[in-house]
């Protein structure tokens, strides 16, 4: 990957870094049995995916307290302490009786799959220079991907094998290894690091300190470079709607090709798998294309393309018509990997590096939380293809933004 001059330590924290972001992936193990929870718990196709929501708000809470420890405590906390946490929530989901604890535990996971996201990718752009950063992130994010793409099928098989608990059991075994991987990835110190306790006045939970949290907002706001905020509001927009839509897919795609194409499990694993298999071919080129052209001929497309995508998914009637737009869309996903993350780290100044990709994400994980509580309703009232339909005109709308307000970061 060209990253310059590694000694032994960078070497060893990179590949921990990508085997531990591959691993990453396996929560997408539990796409699939979205339809078998909906039978199993007694609950609605749209209440079964739920789950989905249950993760996305923890991806919320987790990026809204991950960005303040990472910046304080260091990568390592968010490494290992997010594996291990996951570990423990994810074997404890695939033996619950009740729903509403699934959706809590999923939460959880939620939470530390953000924490350790975050981790990684501080981590990775630690060890490499400004004009590497598009390949760096994009691989990243790229190796989460295809784990992503190849877990689905491997839960969709663990469920027809033995039943929807394997996928879960599965997850924790990944996540406990994850644990020892973090271990050898090079700690990034926060700023926290040798400081002296904050004031009384500063901390707790009292009116005056929630007070000056959201001060703190507009602060790191500020901090910001004036002619740059503009970007970085258009990048902030293009996540939430780019996070919308991939949990629509992860969501939606099981429920509309269960019900109207009447496909099993392990297919509908295979249709993520495709994707993974795509975003693996256009993700390297997609690097280069980011350090050595520019960032916006990576994020403008990654947003436009999925929503013609979004327009054609509710005419398919076949697997191979399905199969062919998830495809096309792993072409966009492959473009996307890291791009908006990239660019956001071109923009924020170091010091408050955290804090504003976690302020990026919080914003993205609302739209996140708020689109299968929204598409189920879509789905119980119509059917599961009118999320696609209602959702794409708000990618558009990410793309024009993106081509038009915000500017080029990449430094030629």
């Amino acid at each position: 990957m060209d990253i310059a001059q590694p000694n032994h330590s960078s070497l060893r924290s990179l590949i921990a870094l990508y085997i531990s972001t591959f691993f990453s992936g396996a929560w997408a193990m539990i796409i699939p049995t979205i339809p078998v929870l909906a039978g199993e718990f007694g609950v609605s196709a749209g209440g079964a995916a739920q789950v989905i929501t249950g993760f996305a708000f923890g991806k919320m809470a987790g990026t809204v307290l991950g960005g303040v420890l990472l910046d304080r405590k260091g990568t390592r906390f968010g490494l290992v302490g997010a594996a291990a946490v996951a570990a423990v929530a994810s074997f404890c989901a695939a033996w619950v009786v009740w729903f509403w604890l699934l959706i809590f535990f999923a939460f959880i996971l939620g939470a530390t799959d953000t924490l350790g996201a975050v981790a990684r990718e501080i981590a990775a752009i630690d060890q490499a220079q400004r004009n590497q950063r598009g390949r760096i992130i994009s691989s990243l994010h790229g190796t989460h991907t295809i784990g992503a793409a190849v877990c689905p099928f491997i839960g969709g098989w663990l469920t027809e094998l033995f039943n929807y608990r394997a996928a879960f059991i599965g997850y924790a075994v990944v996540s406990a290894a994850s644990v020892f991987l973090g271990l050898l990835v090079t700690d990034s110190p926060g700023e926290g690091h040798g400081r002296a306790p904050a004031p009384a006045g500063q901390m707790g939970w009292s009116f005056r300190a929630i007070k000056q949290r959201i001060g703190a907002v507009a602060e790191l706001y500020r901090e910001i470079r004036v002619d740059l905020r503009s970007t970085y509001c258009s990048i902030v927009f293009a996540t939430l709607v780019n996070q919308s839509q991939r949990i629509i897919v992860q969501s939606m795609l099981p429920l509309y090709a269960v019900r109207y194409l009447h496909l099993p499990p392990s297919q509908i694993g295979m249709l993520f798998s495709i994707s993974g298999v795509v975003i693996f071919a256009v993700m390297i080129p997609a690097g280069f294309l980011m350090d050595r052209v520019g960032r916006k001929w990576c994020t403008v497309p990654s947003t436009a393309i999925p929503a013609l995508i979004f327009f054609l998914i509710p005419m398919t009637t076949s697997f191979m018509q399905l199969a062919l737009l998830i495809g096309i869309a792993g072409v966009a996903q492959g473009l996307s990997l890291g791009s908006l993350a990239t660019s956001t780290y071109d923009v924020v100044p170091a010091h408050v590096r955290g804090r504003l990709q976690a302020l990026r994400r919080t914003i993205a994980e609302l739209g996140s939380g708020a689109a299968p509580l929204f598409a189920g309703y879509l789905a119980n009232t119509f059917n599961p293809g009118v999320p696609f339909l209602v959702y794409a005109p708000l990618l558009l709308l990410s793309a024009t933004f993106l081509a038009f307000v915000s500017k080029e970061t990449l430094d030629k």
